[in-house]
């Protein structure tokens, strides 16, 4: 056995009924540990390489980011308090034609490190020069999903000659062998948004997409100018219209979904489509506030994401729980909408099935991959816990977090990054900086 997690607080976050975990906080322990990689309840005389005492922490499946861009970390703070189609296309994508491979992968890094030190084991990325976000995330253990997607505005398209088709190509090479059979890093097939691209581009890479066994991954329903213009063009939603060109064929992961109707959600259950609800992004864009309450109510799957943290400016997860929670509360005017748990759980369980991985992660479960986080209970902010479920939704910010294990491989510790080189990435990052200032 590699770890033995002694005297934990368990949260599981197992699939079947509501959330497992110790309500006496200070009375009731748990033991379990990680054996080639598995988490296991068999400790019972177990020999480990590690024993960690975990009096006062939480152990718990790491946290799902299943909408961001992990390259635009460099613009973080970057052109804000716009609409989002002002600070989009004035703003973001001139900027962004100055990027790089190399400043991708900078950026990429960057999100990464932020990421795993604040709980995140898993993302799902929509971003340019995805093969170096490929070789990046590679290389640091973490999970990841990854895709670039089809911006199409002409009348010209060729999907043969487009450059996200080529990308992915690459980054499909980038993970032949091996690497491509473990799993822990996915190439996705993508389009940005109906706004951006028109149904020939959409009937493309759907196609593309069922060809090459791929999951896809679009923007969906974001704003109201998009929803709106998509219904005055076409006579329907962009949930109508990517449903109709074969976009849903594939599994599924539609970010954003705030102006989504009734009919829309009926769509998105009966095609196992996931939201992935981007809390904060949608906040600060003034893009809407998804209706999370009736996608559940509906059957849909939705998971959480950060979005780029130029609109955010965080990939701080614990954020995006508490006010995907808080939102819902307010906006039914029902306290009890979305508890803790359900937040949770949209962290963890549904953001594991976002990515295909709901039978290996997401949860602590005999034989799951062990990716998990340990986080500090013994502080101010989080010593008077009457139930740790409550407090990771409502308490608990990324900060609180002390290790992330992925696949069994501690990838961050107090600080510490064991795959990525904080120190240069820091440095690389400021020397972009000055490029877009």
């Amino acid at each position: 056995m590699e770890i033995l997690f002694k005297n934990a607080t368990v949260v599981a976050c197992q699939a079947r009924g509501d959330i497992l975990t110790n309500r006496n906080f200070f009375q009731k322990s748990s033991d379990v540990g990680i054996r080639d990689g598995k988490i296991t309840f068999d400790t019972k005389n177990a020999t480990a390489a590690r024993v960690i005492d975990c009096t006062h922490k939480v152990l718990m499946p790491g946290l799902y980011n299943c909408h961001t861009h992990a390259g635009m970390t460099l613009f973080r703070g970057f052109a804000n308090d716009r609409t989002l189609e002002d600070w989009l296309f004035n703003h973001l994508i001139p900027a962004e034609a100055k990027l790089t491979p190399a400043l991708v992968r900078i950026g990429t890094q960057l999100a990464m490190a932020e990421m795993l030190a604040s709980g995140t084991v898993a993302f799902s990325d929509m971003y340019c020069h995805m093969d170096e976000v490929t070789r990046a995330a590679d290389e640091s253990g973490i999970l990841a999903n990854i895709s670039n997607g089809v911006v199409a505005l002409g009348d010209d398209f060729v999907f043969e000659n487009c450059n996200e088709y080529r990308q992915t190509l690459r980054a499909l090479e980038e993970l032949s062998g091996a690497v491509k059979k473990d799993g822990r890093v996915k190439i996705e097939a993508s389009i940005h948004g109906c706004y951006t691209s028109s149904p020939p581009t959409w009937e493309c890479v759907a196609d593309f997409a069922q060809k090459n066994n791929l999951r896809m991954h679009v923007h969906l329903s974001e704003t109201k100018t998009e929803h709106d213009g998509c219904v005055e063009k076409y006579g329907a939603t962009p949930a109508q219209m990517f449903a109709k060109h074969g976009v849903f064929e594939s599994p599924t992961l539609a970010a954003h979904g705030c102006w989504a109707t009734d009919e829309d959600m009926e769509i998105l259950r009966e095609k196992s489509v996931t939201i992935a609800h981007n809390p904060l992004s949608n906040l600060k864009l003034a893009s809407g506030l998804a209706p999370v309450v009736k996608f559940m109510k509906s059957g849909v799957n939705v998971a959480l994401g950060t979005d780029g943290v130029s609109s955010n400016n965080s990939h701080d997860l614990f954020e995006e729980m508490k006010m995907a929670s808080l939102l819902q509360k307010y906006a039914t005017n029902d306290p009890t909408a979305v508890p803790a748990s359900d937040a949770l759980k949209m962290a963890t369980i549904n953001g594991a099935r976002a990515q295909g991985r709901e039978n290996e992660s997401g949860q602590i479960k005999e034989g799951f991959d062990a990716d998990v986080i340990l986080l500090d209970f013994n502080t101010p902010r989080q010593t008077m816990c009457y139930d740790p479920v409550l407090n990771l939704a409502y308490s608990t910010s990324g900060r609180d977090v002390e290790m992330t294990i992925v696949r069994g491989k501690v990838l961050y510790e107090k600080g510490e990054f064991m795959t990525i080189d904080v120190e240069k990435i820091l440095h690389e990052a400021r020397k972009a900086k000055k490029i877009f200032e």
